[in-house]
């Protein structure tokens, strides 16, 4: 369970260190939009995300089992993160995210994260598209400049309350978000390498200060972000609390756990490494714990930041406490300036975030599947978005487990590792 910084400093040289700031920086400028854009769609404030970012992602990379995995906030949390913010209050969202870092850090010690190989890839499969579902529909709001005071969590509810403002539409905010979502696009075909969600979003928020253009801006609605982090702090337990809060934070546990797993897969493949499942589990407590005290998000193992820091040359987890730090010193030096994204623009990033978490390009694969894969992934995948994450993967996985005990399988399949 050592944490590969202290494998990769042994001969750590200034050359490895210059590549690997280059790709700290270059992450950070994808991430900065995306959490800020995580924090807003989950229902919090938008200096959370980059508290989640800084935080969290700081002990990710220094005390995971991966040598290039970047951490934060991750789309797939915005599900689970609304309900619980809906239900218990932003305070029982932060109790929640400690309970699941203190089982996340159980769970390592207890050297169980190679359990997590166990969960049917249909069922991860299932859930990741209703997540993405839920999250595309949800940003509509903004997208389309719609007028809603509060948008219900539960989908149908969420599509007619939509409906019921549609003579709000309108088409500044359309136009905007559609003009970041193409240069998005085009900017990550024609220079994989260059950061483009910031580039993006910045050129049309600059563009909509300038010409006066009809949407609203990240301070128009939140105010200005604070320059700095907040002083760390305890939230209120009780017995009551924790009983009420525990399958939120199973959950939560749950999906940092997966997620991470699929990133860390997704990282060997590329730099042709092999991960430490239980060091990385165990970094997930931590950062959970880390992030909870100050106040921020869950966190976990991001996928598309893990493939962007390798993709610019980070080889070591060096690279993953340079973003930390430069997303530290951007919110200390023109934190204030994020106050002028557009929110049609961030809108447009989480779509086209919630289009690659369901990894269109393997539709055809999983229709091929065996009927009984099918079934699962539909299953979930309706279930998460009618339903109920909790819900969701409780069934999915009792399921998956019950076909494998049936069929005999002692052993879990190998995954294909997601690409989104």
């Amino acid at each position: 369970m050592k944490p590969k910084l202290l494998t990769t400093l042994r001969d750590y040289s200034a050359a490895q260190f210059a590549l690997d700031a280059l790709a700290g920086v270059t992450v950070a400028m994808v991430a900065i939009p995306l959490s800020i854009a995580i924090a807003i769609a989950s229902g919090a404030t938008p200096a959370v995300g980059l508290v989640t970012a800084i935080i969290g992602g700081s002990l990710i990379s220094a005390l995971g089992g991966s040598r290039v995995q970047v951490g934060g906030p991750t789309g797939a949390f915005i599900v689970v993160v609304y309900s619980v913010i809906a239900e218990h209050g932003y305070d029982g969202l932060v109790l929640a995210t400690l309970m699941a870092g203190i089982i996340l850090v159980v769970a390592g010690l207890l050297r169980a994260g190679s359990l997590v190989e166990y969960v049917p890839q249909p069922v991860v499969n299932g859930f990741t598209i209703g997540i993405g579902v839920i999250i595309g529909t949800s940003q509509l709001k903004d997208f389309l400049g719609l007028q809603a005071d509060k948008v219900p969590a539960d989908f149908f509810a969420k599509i007619d309350a939509l409906w019921a403002v549609r003579d709000t539409f309108s088409w500044a905010a359309l136009g905007v978000g559609l003009a970041a979502l193409v240069l998005i696009v085009l900017l990550r075909r024609l220079s994989p390498r260059v950061p483009g969600p910031i580039i993006a979003v910045a050129i049309v928020s600059v563009a909509v200060f300038l010409f006066g253009l009809d949407a609203d801006s990240v301070a128009s609605r939140y105010g200005e972000l604070p320059r700095g982090l907040p002083a760390p702090a305890i939230p209120e337990i009780t017995l009551a609390r924790l009983t009420e809060l525990l399958p939120s934070a199973m959950i939560i546990a749950f999906l940092a756990a997966i997620e991470s797993l699929l990133s860390a897969m997704v990282a060997d493949r590329m730099i042709e490494g092999k991960h430490r499942p239980n060091a990385e589990v165990l970094a997930q407590g931590w950062a959970n714990i880390g992030s909870a005290l100050f106040g921020g998000l869950p966190a976990t193992g991001a996928i598309a930041r893990t493939a962007t820091n390798v993709r610019a040359g980070g080889r070591t987890p060096v690279a993953g406490i340079v973003h930390a730090l430069t997303i530290l010193l951007v919110l200390l030096l023109v934190g204030p300036l994020a106050g002028y994204m557009a929110m049609p623009a961030l809108a447009a990033l989480l779509i086209l975030t919630a289009w690659n978490m369901t990894e269109p390009h393997k539709w055809k694969s999983y229709w091929q599947a065996p009927l009984a894969d099918r079934f699962l992934l539909v299953m979930t995948l309706v279930l998460t978005v009618v339903a109920d994450l909790t819900i969701a993967i409780g069934v999915g996985v009792a399921f998956g487990l019950a076909m494998r005990l049936r069929d005999g399988m002692a052993k879990p399949p190998e995954w294909d590792e997601p690409e989104r």
